[in-house]
């Protein structure tokens, strides 16, 4: 009895799993060493068929911080399971020591930890695939280099690489190294917008030593995105005056007075608001977020937040690029934020008084180590828990992309946000287009009717049952200079930011807040709308010597009651004590009264969440549903707790099915005289993937028969040889056979012998180029 190919792999790839289970009831570090030793049979190059990545392409790591991994085949080709691990370098993986960081599962049906190797991921289930990812948090400070490796299992083939593609090397960021700039250009095309979202985690809970339990909080955060001509701030630098006012008293204002300056160096200015106090859950203060604007030539984002009350310490980021290696847009960003010194003032405590250093030090990180009265200071010098996390997402892409990787689905749905959502637009959800293109010119050049068009591409139907239309757009319109008799479209402003801090720390002073332009007036005309407001302010009135300087108060804190009667509160906090020694008169607490709706009037009640409903669609990509009720009723509008949410589900990759050409014509009989055979073929345009049908035969042979033999003569081929010599024809030699058009499952070679010189006389009409066909590589798959 015969054992078929594919079915000898997978037994041979089920008795290996056994032996290596085996293996591993002796203990997990010698199933962890297995892996190690996997490249050492028989191996394969891979020629970057298959590539490990990962997202930004870094060359260094930030201690903490937590990066998208990938793996990933080149089409068309493919992997059906893989391993995944990192290891410090020069290490063997026998020991748990041995292995750096750790994996975060994103997709449990794709990916899990190796059963007896927990510091290992492996596929769920053997399939075909063309892409994993995978979330991996770096290692704490003084880990040194690690190693990234992956194997990869494709048929009987493994690929493991100690260099290449499957291999990525990562250093521990020198903190104390100038802040690294980019090596090389960006190279990607349109722009892309994105949003930053700062999550505060300095708290009492988190970092109890001498924390100020008064006045804690953050100050506004300042930043933009920018070309690489320009450097807000960088590790080894010397802080600017703006840094300086930021790290000192927590002002801005100087901060973009000199981003402003640097004109088409900065593409957008980045604020938020301050947050008072420091630290309070998510579901009583939104984390503070703003959005910012990036193209080919200002691609890296920087931005800083004082921690006060603090001598000149800050939280931020110095040139993060946004651009990655393949000409794309970086889809998203998380990263854990440190402390670090402006090398302004020599304080070591939260609440050190004033001492200038003169002359001033670079910035720097501050360590665990610094002085036994630090608040971060440990005498075994570990690392400095993370002050804060931000978080950089891409919402949006403009214009023409040219990102030599093919966008995923999630990289196609990241670009449709809120602003694109049209009212009125039905496009069902599993529609994806671009974005409308501009107008056209109308088709009156006259004051008489004429129409205009717009149009956009679909990019991704996620539901092929639901039909994707709507990819044109028509309008009324006139030709120029006529005027309709309906208003013209106004302009789309957004909500004003916050006012800006007051411009003086003592006496009269202006602020100023912004809005943007959403949109413009379809008909060209510009907006008259104003864009900035500014406004006297007041901070300090008493500016004598005997007076103390005060910040700015807070925002109100929320209400005491949830409803009837009750109390808030701001504060402020002393910058600088009186000149001349007196006490600080200054109110440093604000209390007013505050309403909320009557008590017992309504309460907004809900449900505890449903389970997730069945997802859309049996296979691919699809949508779930999970709801909740009101508990107590309510009329419309007056609960503004969200009743359905939804959410992308997957499933198994949809069936491909085999793709053929057409048949060739029929090839010339391959026998001169008696009974022959004839052939013809076609070529597989698309390989079955994902359980589709496999292909149908691709050569099919039909008897031939030309003339009869002459008995007792030697059967001579109508085809002259290259030697013979023919007053009619004289022939080329054969060339050689093709290569086979298939490895297995029974291809196709040609030859022909071409026409060296035509002879003259009728019998030059029978002299035609000869090509000859035969099958090759029969063997099945």
């Amino acid at each position: 009895m015969g054992v078929h190919a594919s079915d000898a792999f997978w037994l041979c790839y089920l008795l290996s799993a056994v032996l290596l289970s085996a293996r591993a009831v002796a203990g997990s570090e010698g199933y962890c060493r297995s892996l190690r030793t996997q490249g050492r049979g028989p191996r394969r190059d891979g020629h970057n068929e298959f590539r490990l990545r990962m997202e930004g392409d870094p060359d260094t790591y930030q201690p903490g911080s937590t990066y998208r991994v990938s793996l990933y085949a080149s089409s068309p080709s493919y992997f059906r399971g893989f391993t995944l691990i990192a290891l410090k370098e020069g290490r063997e993986g026998t020991s748990a020591d041995d292995y750096a960081g750790n994996f975060k599962i994103i997709d449990e049906g794709d990916t899990q930890f190796m059963t007896n190797c927990p510091h290992a991921v492996t596929e769920s289930i053997p399939r075909r695939r063309t892409r994993i990812q995978v979330f991996w948090t770096a290692p704490p400070t003084g880990t040194g280099c690690v190693i990234l490796k992956a194997s990869v299992v494709q048929r009987k083939i493994i690929s493991f690489q100690d260099e290449g593609s499957l291999t990525k090397r990562l250093c521990e960021k020198d903190p104390l190294r100038a802040t690294e700039k980019p090596l090389q250009d960006c190279c990607a095309c349109g722009t892309a917008k994105y949003r930053v979202t700062f999550y505060g985690n300095w708290s009492e809970k988190v970092h109890p030593k001498d924390y100020p339990r008064r006045a804690n909080h953050w100050s506004a955060l300042i930043g933009a995105s920018h070309s690489r001509n320009y450097v807000l701030w960088e590790y080894g630098g010397y802080a600017s005056e703006g840094v300086r006012q930021v790290a000192e008293l927590g002002s801005p204002v100087k901060m973009e007075e000199e981003i402003r300056q640097k004109g088409d160096d900065v593409m957008t200015v980045i604020k938020t608001k301050a947050q008072w106090p420091a630290w309070q859950p998510l579901n009583i203060r939104a984390a503070p977020s703003a959005e910012f604007s990036v193209d080919r030539t200002r691609h890296l984002m920087s931005f800083l937040t004082m921690l006060g009350p603090s001598p000149d310490w800050n939280v931020g980021v110095s040139g993060e690029n946004l651009c990655t290696r393949e000409c794309g847009w970086v889809q998203r960003l998380v990263k854990d934020l440190l402390p670090w010194d402006a090398g302004t003032d020599s304080g070591v405590t939260y609440e050190s008084p004033n001492k200038p250093n003169n002359p001033q030090e670079r910035i720097r990180p501050l360590t665990s180590l610094d002085h036994p009265q630090s608040p971060f200071y440990d005498p075994l010098g570990g690392p400095i828990t993370p002050l804060a996390r931000v978080v950089v997402e891409r919402i949006a892409r403009k214009g023409e992309q040219c990102n030599t990787v093919p966008d995923t689905v999630d990289d196609i749905v990241a670009d449709i946000t809120q602003e694109e959502m049209e009212e009125g637009d039905n496009t069902p959800e599993t529609c994806i287009y671009s974005n409308w293109s501009p107008w056209s010119a109308c088709s009156s050049s006259t004051c008489d009717k004429g129409r205009r068009m717009r149009q956009r591409m679909l990019k991704a139907q996620l539901d092929a049952s639901v039909p994707c239309l709507h990819t044109q757009d028509f309008e009324p319109c006139m030709g120029p200079g006529c005027r309709e008799t309906e208003e013209p479209s106004p302009c789309m402003l957004s909500e004003w930011i916050s006012w800006s801090p007051c411009s003086v720390s003592c006496g009269m002073g202006m602020r100023s807040r912004e809005r943007y332009i959403k949109q413009f007036p379809e008909d060209g005309s510009s907006c008259r709308e104003p864009t900035e407001e500014t406004e006297k302010c007041v901070v300090n009135e008493d500016c004598s010597p005997s007076s103390c300087i005060v910040t700015e108060w807070s925002d109100w804190e929320p209400c005491s009651v949830s409803c009837g009667m009750g109390m808030r509160k701001r504060v402020r906090m002393m910058k600088m004590a009186a000149s001349d020694g007196s006490p600080c008169r200054a109110e440093m607490e604000e209390v007013e009264k505050c309403m909320m709706p009557e008590c017992n009037v309504f309460s907004c009640m809900v449900s505890e969440w449903s389970q997730w409903g069945h997802c859309s669609v049996s296979c691919g990509v699809g949508m779930r549903i999970r709801q909740r009720m009101l508990k107590t009723p309510a009329l419309s509008g007056q609960c503004g707790e969200p009743l359905e949410e939804v959410e992308k589900c997957m499933l198994p990759d949809c069936p491909v099915e085999c793709m053929l050409s057409e048949w060739s014509e029929w090839s010339e009989c391959n026998k001169s005289c008696g009974k022959g055979h004839m052939i013809r073929s076609r070529m597989v345009k698309l390989e079955p993937q994902f359980g589709g049908a496999p292909c149908p035969k691709t050569v099919q042979r039909k008897k031939c028969k030309i003339r009869k033999c002459t008995p007792g003569r030697r059967r001579k081929s109508s085809i002259p040889s290259a030697d013979e010599g023919s007053s009619a024809c004289k022939m080329s030699p054969w060339s050689s056979w093709t290569d086979c058009t298939k490895h297995c499952g029974g291809g196709v070679q040609e030859r022909v012998m071409a026409i060296k010189k035509k002879g003259k006389g009728s019998q030059s009409k029978s002299c035609k180029r000869r090509r000859e066909v035969r099958v090759c590589n029969e063997h099945p798959c």
